[in-house]
């Protein structure tokens, strides 16, 4: 059975004092129920140490992702950060080509390949942003949309590898707008995703890996999205920067996997 995974992707919010405190909260709030479950912080580059301090200090099992990277190890690439730099700061994580990288700098199905194939050779495990915008989905032209950009992501791997995969689901209409799809609209594309996963690669490995629903899960929808056979946890924007909405969204994934 696959574990839950609720990953919190802070985006550009939260200076360093403010990451401090929101981490530290969510480590308050841990406990044994909490082991039912895997628990990511995804957050901005410059708060990656400051919140592993924290989390080292306290001694859970919240891991620590980051929201982006450049696929070489070094170089001549000002502002990027670099896969060997964000491991030694303590992810063991990162988030790759989500629509917000996609539409606003220019990432393409390439360049997330990329950086999916050095994740994977560094060790970190990638959580993989795939998903239709409005137009593409009323057009019901969103499950081959969706498991092309599955194909082109994973491009050039085995199935080994998919052990350090995670894929996140975000269809982008339904991402900071309010609007959710329902759990019938995302089981349905996830299920397309572990399909495609399966015919890529094989069976077994492709029911190892973990299918996230990211677009706006919150306290009111968790329940019934989870209840999906292929959605294996979530890609938590806005509700992973309120300590208490998150701490109920892992709870309730905690509750699911006793079900």
């Amino acid at each position: 059975m696959r574990k839950y995974l609720m990953a919190g992707n802070w985006k550009m919010n939260k200076t360093i004092p403010e990451a401090v405190a929101l981490s530290q909260q969510l480590c308050n709030y841990y406990n044994r129920d909490w082991d039912k479950v895997d628990v990511v912080l995804c957050v901005p580059a410059i708060d990656i140490k400051a919140v592993h301090t924290v989390l080292d200090f306290d001694k859970t099992d919240i891991e620590l992702g980051a929201q982006n990277v450049h696929q070489e190890p070094s170089g001549a690439y000002t502002g990027e950060i670099s896969i060997p730099m964000i491991k030694e700061a303590g992810c063991t994580y990162c988030i790759v080509g989500h629509s917000e990288r996609r539409e606003y700098f220019a990432e393409t199905d390439e360049t997330v390949n990329l950086k999916v194939k050095a994740l994977v050779i560094n060790d970190v495990n990638a959580i993989v942003c795939v998903g239709e915008s409005l137009n593409i989905r009323d057009n019901d032209r969103h499950l081959e949309f969706v498991t092309a950009q599955v194909r082109a992501a994973l491009a050039g791997l085995d199935a080994d590898d998919l052990s350090k995969i995670v894929i996140a689901y975000e269809p982008i209409w339904a991402i900071g707008t309010g609007r959710t799809a329902t759990p019938e609209q995302a089981e349905e594309v996830c299920a397309a995703i572990r399909a495609t996963l399966a015919d890529a690669f094989n069976a077994d490995a492709a029911c190892g890996v973990r299918v996230l629903y990211g677009g706006s899960m919150n306290v009111g929808n968790v329940e019934s999205l989870l209840s999906m056979p292929n959605i294996d946890g979530g890609l938590i924007g806005g509700a992973s920067l309120d300590a208490n909405s998150f701490k109920q969204l892992i709870e309730a994934a905690a509750h699911a996997s006793e079900e």
